[in-house]
């Protein structure tokens, strides 16, 4: 199993500053928490950045995750998780699945992030943690998606596998509200999740 870390985005509604490497209350930047939550429950994790972004790859590379640089000219979300699972490949962990996070949700607990990947190994096609009935991240999937998951392109990241395999998706309810909460502006991290 290897954990994907989705680091490569532009952040516009942040504003100028950039929100990845912006303090949560506990004084670690918002991308370090949500990495060492991943890394804690999938030892081998990959961070996918844009190449200007040396100081997040300094600080992600410290925390033990390896790190690979998107192609500049492809700045769309699936452009960087295709790149992810491309450089996966190197690795024999590679061949059970892949758990899909995204840095700007520090909030998910390592529980809920190894409960998917136990769910994966256990033989699902694809896991979904919910709460309340709603469903969220990190998104497991197994395997046999890497030739889709490599082919990926634009804004939509893996929606367009899991709109086409619904019917695989497994849901797990997990009681955590972190699953639903991503940082997108600075007031959002004043609000932290309700449990």
């Amino acid at each position: 199993m290897i954990g994907i870390l989705l680091a490569a985005g532009f952040s516009r509604r942040f504003g100028n500053t950039d929100k990845l490497l912006q303090k949560l209350d506990d004084g670690r930047p918002i991308a370090l928490a949500a990495a060492e939550n991943l890394i804690k429950a999938i030892p081998l994790t990959i961070a996918v950045l844009r190449p200007e972004n040396v100081e997040l790859a300094g600080l992600l590379e410290h925390a033990g995750l390896k790190i690979v640089f998107c192609d500049p000219q492809q700045t769309e979300m699936a452009d960087s998780l295709s790149s992810a699972i491309r450089y996966s490949s190197r690795f024999s962990e590679s061949s059970t699945g892949f758990i899909i996070a995204l840095a700007d949700m520090p909030y998910i607990s390592q529980q809920t992030i190894s409960a998917v990947a136990h769910e994966l190994g256990a033989g699902a096609a694809i896991v979904a943690p919910t709460c309340k009935g709603q469903r969220g991240h990190p998104v497991g999937f197994s395997a046999k998606f890497r030739s889709a998951l490599e082919q990926l392109t634009g804004d939509e990241g893996a929606r367009a596998i899991l709109k086409r395999h619904a019917h695989e998706i497994q849901l797990l309810e997990c009681g955590d509200a972190g699953i639903l909460a991503d940082i997108d502006t600075p007031a959002d991290l004043i609000a932290k999740p309700c449990t």
